[in-house]
């Protein structure tokens, strides 16, 4: 059995379901059924305007945000593939501070259900910087299937390892 680093978390069961349907060739067909298509979202004034809808519907009282972008830096070599930053930068005698999302540009290609669960992951760090459970109710509150898009997302990172991406 190759090790799965993205489902280290879970339970040897599942793991193994996964495994299974991985040297079976059939993981690349679940996630096909649950998501047939990729989105449309491919510019960063798309990606901002997309964001910037989810945040208005969920978070209009919650700090502005500066720059949304598609960024090609961001790896999984940073267990990430999504980054919230806040920079303060000092300008005279007043302190300016941003909100920044930068979202991996491997999510260009991607079904919409995984794209927004990593937007509306971000955006929740303009609520809740760590990752507590008041951060996972605020992700759940804004997208219902939150955990399963989730797992979803690391099948597909799973499968982009073995090189049987089937978004490609």
């Amino acid at each position: 059995m190759q090790p799965l680093p993205y489902l280290n978390g879970y339970q040897s069961e599942i793991q193994q379901q996964v495994q299974t349907l991985l040297s079976q060739g059939k993981l690349a067909d679940v996630l096909l059924k649950r998501h047939p298509e990729i989105h449309s979202v491919r510019t960063d004034k798309a990606l901002y305007d997309y964001t910037i809808a989810i945040k208005n519907q969920y978070l209009r009282k919650s700090q502005p945000l500066s720059k949304v972008i598609f960024d090609d830096k961001i790896s999984l070599k940073h267990q990430a593939l999504g980054l919230h930053s806040y920079v303060a930068r000092k300008q005279g005698s007043k302190i300016k501070a941003k909100n920044e999302i930068r979202i991996s540009s491997r999510l260009k290609r991607v079904p919409e259900g995984l794209l927004r669960m990593v937007v509306i992951h971000e955006l929740a760090h303009l609520k809740e910087k760590e990752h507590n459970k008041a951060f996972y109710q605020l992700c759940c509150h804004m997208e219902g299937d939150y955990h399963q898009l989730e797992f979803e997302l690391r099948l597909l990172l799973t499968l982009i390892d073995a090189e049987q991406n089937p978004y490609c």
